[in-house]
Order: structure tokens, then sequence, then C-alpha cells
């Protein structure tokens, strides 16, 4: 029904823009009087340059159904709300011990099975009790963080492409198979409710790793995506986190599940979450090939929100097939961002890819503000632009390149 409404609504869209007449940018109106203005404080002039998206683009100016998108995680909220998630069902003994590890990700090494063997035990379909066993419960997060195990090995392997997935983000939803989405809804209300009454800068200890306890909504997002959706932007949620949990998450702000894209798990016929996700484009469900990551968050855009599909959902869609205003804080973020055409919103974070291209501004539309809670210190050394900031499909590093092929120089942080 989700995906119905969703074609439906797509189709609408696109039926009123001539496939052959759209401009290469809107007219645009003189914004009228009383137009939803933002009300919360942003880094330098930031909120100007997002008014003006919205005064141009909105219904202020004539306009109706432009698109905004942004990331989730320490984008809308302070701290990871998927990890959060995973923290309360792992001190809750929420997952299920699968029959072989391996069978939860393609790419899962002999010694990350060998590790989560001997921490976790044997015995397929019955609840790990990691609430209590602290040496299964590090062997999962040390996996999940640092994509290697306790001992250091080397927890993924293989080959995938680096820019459409990461093995160790698609883990976390396979290491909720057996339960029902029903289920993994419960458990983001339930971490969401303790993340929101715990204290700001509050931490605790699961195993023996110390993580983030609280989970903070930004303010000035809050009003960014009501302030739009007062114009009458649609604004969506492109995560590679969990989907039910996002969707718990992003209710929060008013932005419903038929507005919300992350992680999709397939379902078995008893409407259990498997090892597998939907896939996106030309590829197909699998385990964990095509996440909401770097170009993969480019086509599940190009295919939920503009109903493109097949090889063409990777690619770089014309003007009108694309964000206004897109927002994000992690290399993970830096194709759909860039793709918008009014504002490419960026928070701090240090990611190199991502702030090397919003440092360089090569269409001076880029807005960089730091984090609202807690920001970074200003890095020491430049980005390194000019070398390694970009990360190739076969996981290679190398140099950030403009549309015309120059390279971007090293760049140093200015923004904190």
């Amino acid at each position: 029904m989700r995906r119905l409404t969703r074609t439906l609504a797509t189709a609408a869209v696109l039926a009123a823009v001539p496939p052959t007449l759209a401009p290469a940018a809107p007219a645009t109106a003189a914004p009228t009087a009383n137009c939803p203005r933002l009300s919360t404080s942003w880094y330098g002039d930031n909120r100007a340059h997002l008014q003006h998206v919205i005064d141009t683009r909105g219904t202020c100016s004539g306009h109706r159904g432009a698109v905004a998108a942004f990331d989730w995680d320490n984008t809308i909220t302070k701290n990871d709300v998927t990890d959060a998630t995973l923290s309360w069902a792992l001190r809750h003994d929420r997952l299920l011990r699968p029959a072989r590890w391996t069978d939860t990700s393609a790419w899962l090494t002999p010694a990350a099975d060998r590790a989560l063997t001997a921490a976790c035990g044997t015995g397929a379909g019955v609840p790990l009790r990691t609430s209590g066993n602290a040496r299964c419960t590090d062997e999962i997060v040390d996996i999940r963080e640092n994509g290697k195990t306790s001992g250091g090995a080397a927890a993924f392997a293989g080959t995938w492409n680096h820019r459409r997935t990461v093995p160790q983000y698609a883990w976390v939803p396979q290491l909720f198979a057996g339960r029902t989405p029903a289920q993994l809804t419960a458990y983001a209300r339930a971490a969401r409710t303790e993340a929101l009454a715990a204290p700001v800068g509050a931490t605790r200890t699961l195993g023996t790793h110390t993580v983030p306890a609280y989970i903070r909504y930004y303010d000035q997002q809050r009003d960014l995506v009501r302030t739009l959706q007062r114009a009458g932007f649609r604004v969506y949620i492109v995560s590679a986190g969990s989907e039910p949990v996002t969707e718990v998450w992003s209710a929060g702000i008013g932005i419903d599940a038929a507005h919300t894209i992350a992680i999709r798990s397939v379902l078995d016929r008893r409407g259990r979450i498997t090892t597998a996700n939907e896939g996106c484009g030309d590829v197909p469900a699998s385990r964990g090939a095509a996440i909401p990551y770097i170009d993969g968050k480019r086509c599940w855009i190009n295919q939920e929100i503009y109903g493109v599909h097949g090889a063409k959902a990777w690619e770089k869609q014309p003007w009108q097939r694309r964000p206004a205003l897109a927002g994000g804080d992690a290399d993970t973020d830096v194709t759909f961002v860039g793709d918008a055409t009014g504002a490419h919103l960026v928070l701090n974070r240090n990611k190199p890819e991502i702030m090397c291209r919003a440092y360089d501004d090569a269409d001076g539309r880029w807005v960089v503000n730091p984090m609202f809670i807690d920001p970074l210190p200003r890095r020491k050394d430049p980005y390194p632009c000019a070398s390694t900031a970009y990360t190739a499909p076969d996981g290679t590093p190398g140099p950030v390149r403009r549309p015309d092929g120059s390279v971007v120089p090293d760049r140093t942080d200015t923004v904190y």
C-alpha cells in the first residue's frame, strides 16, 4: 500500500512537469507577504541562505511540490537512533542467535564467525543473553563500530561497491532476523523514550564499551522541516539505518512512513525480518549490496520519490528530478546532498569528501554549519581533497574531482 501511494504521488508530480520543456531553473516570482519563516538561530548567514530557498522554491513564489531530503542520524538528531535501538536490544536480550553467523552477511569473515560463535554460544533461534554476556555484546559492538572483531581481525571481506553499501551498516537490520517489523518498532520506541529522557552528554556501558545514552532532536532542524512543509515542500528522510527504527523517530518531527526511506528488510512468509534487504535500480534484493549509502542514497531518492527505475536510478537526474534542498553530515550523504539544486546543507563532522565539496563550494550553494550540540573542534590538518578524500567503488582512495574533472585542492576547516 505504501509503494502504491508513492507511485501514484510520483505519477501525479511527474505528469505536471513537461519532460522536454522543463526549464533549467525555476521561474521565480517575488515572495508574497506572510511566508513561512525560520525562527531558530544558525551559524553565520546560513539561515538567510535556507530561507531564500524556502521563499523562492515554495508556495510563497507560486511553487508547490519541491522536494527536500535529509539524512537522519547526526543530521536531524544528535547521535545515532539505530545504534540506540541496537543498544537497547542488546541490554534486553532481543536478538536471536542465527544458525551460522555467516548467514547474517554475505561478507562476514570466518574469523568473525568464529569470534561470535565463541562469545555468543550456539543454538539457533534462541535469544542471545547479551544483557549478562559482555563478551558477546563486545563482539557485536566492535563489528558494528569498527568492522573488526574484538581481537582485531577483519569482520568483513570480499567484493562490494563501496559507494553503494558498507557491510557493517547493512549488518544491523540483519541482526534482527527472525523478529517482526512490529517488534523492531517496539524496541525503537522503548529506546527512543530512554534516549530522550537521558540528560545531554550522558553515556552508558554496553558490554565493556562506553556509548552515548542520549539523543536529541535538533531544534533548528525541527524548525527547518516544519517551515519547509508549511511552504509546500515534500520533505523526506533518507537514512542508512533500519527503516522501522527511522520511522519511529521521523514521526516525531511530522514526517510519516511514506516519506521515510531507509534500509528495507525483506520479510519471510510469516512476516519476519530476514537477512536480505530490498534492492534499488538494477540491483535486486540481496544481503546488503545496495542500501541508502553514498550513491545508494541517490538511487533510492530517484526510485522512490521520482519514479526512476533500472540502471538510470543510479545516475544524476535532470534539474526537475532532483531535491531543491538536501542535508547531511557525512560522506554517506555526499552524493544526494550534492545533487540538490537550491542548497547543500552540511553539518560539520569532519568527514573528508563531503567537507571537501562543501568548502570548495563549486556552485556557490553549499551551506556549512557546526553541529548544534557539542560541535567538533577545528580540524588541525587540511582535508586531503587532492589525494585521498574520495572513495572509489572498489574502495581505493583518490582525489575529489569537480564535475569538469578538475581536482579539488586541499581545504582548511573554517566552520566549527
